[in-house]
């Protein structure tokens, strides 16, 4: 087995590994490209060592061959990971105020959701005058069929990827109002595609609803969704258009804020 600096094995120290896949990545940032060799001698580590991490690190395209024969350089898939991240951090920001006029103006908890494979992932999470629920904490995610941002986010794709996502997931139950076919899931997302906004209606938690609109980028791609919930009755019922209004308000301006410009209307 591999031995590192003081016996320590570096297969069994995966937190080793990563600082140690960590440094290299570093290094071919600061140099550009780099031999095994180079980067031995940066890292202080054995050729074979770093041969073995250079072929790990390449398979997950994080590192790919240089422009000079037997160097290495950064992978795009870093560049694809960078590009996300900065995205991510400025749909935040962007959104934050419109966020906090929302719960401002509702008290209902405002989320801002991005989508994450099956997953709708939270971003932010600002919460209302009362809160009710755990669900959606930042950083954490959920399933995309129920709920207002995952709706949304879910419409927003291909039907080829609603009838797949079915499939992987089975579509779960959380409450008797859960979509749960695959033909109430077409015919709910189809809805949400038409109307431009997403409601839940006690189909993750009884007795709790929400509203949700989807968020544009300046290529007038759907990089993300904003929504309100709370208490059914404060946002369904006699609020169904009040509600709306504002998610669809709110999610104006925050794609006008991303660059978004709606193309104009015909005369």
């Amino acid at each position: 087995m591999e031995q590192v600096s003081g016996g320590r094995d570096v297969r069994a120290n995966p937190i080793n590994v990563l600082a140690k896949a960590g440094a290299l990545l570093d290094a071919l940032d600061a140099d550009g490209e780099l031999t095994p060799s180079e980067l031995a001698d940066r890292l202080g580590e054995p050729r074979s060592s770093v041969y073995r991490l250079l072929a790990s690190l390449e398979e997950l395209g994080f590192v790919a061959p240089g422009m000079t024969r037997g160097t290495f350089q950064l992978g795009m898939k870093l560049y694809r990971l960078g590009n996300s991240a900065v995205r991510n951090r400025d749909i935040r920001s962007a959104a934050l105020p419109s966020m906090v006029d929302l719960r401002d103006k509702t008290g209902s908890t405002v989320f801002l959701a991005i989508r994450s494979g099956d997953q709708v992932l939270c971003l932010e999470r600002i919460e209302g005058h009362v809160i009710v629920n755990n669900a959606l904490l930042p950083g954490t995610t959920g399933p995309l069929h129920v709920g207002a941002v995952g709706k949304v986010l879910l419409a927003a794709e291909p039907e080829e990827f609603w009838e797949a996502y079915a499939e992987r997931t089975a579509l779960p139950a959380f409450t008797p109002h859960t979509l749960t076919t695959r033909e109430a899931l077409t015919r709910t997302l189809t809805q949400v595609r038409a109307t431009g906004v997403a409601i839940s209606d006690e189909d993750r938690l009884l007795g709790m609803a929400g509203v949700g609109a989807p968020i544009r980028d300046h290529e007038d791609q759907i990089c993300g969704a904003v929504s309100f919930s709370g208490m059914k009755p404060l946002i369904l019922g006699e609020h169904t258009e009040a509600s709306i209004a504002l998610v669809r308000e709110g999610a104006r301006v925050i794609s006008a804020a991303l660059g978004y410009e709606p193309a104009p209307q015909a005369a």
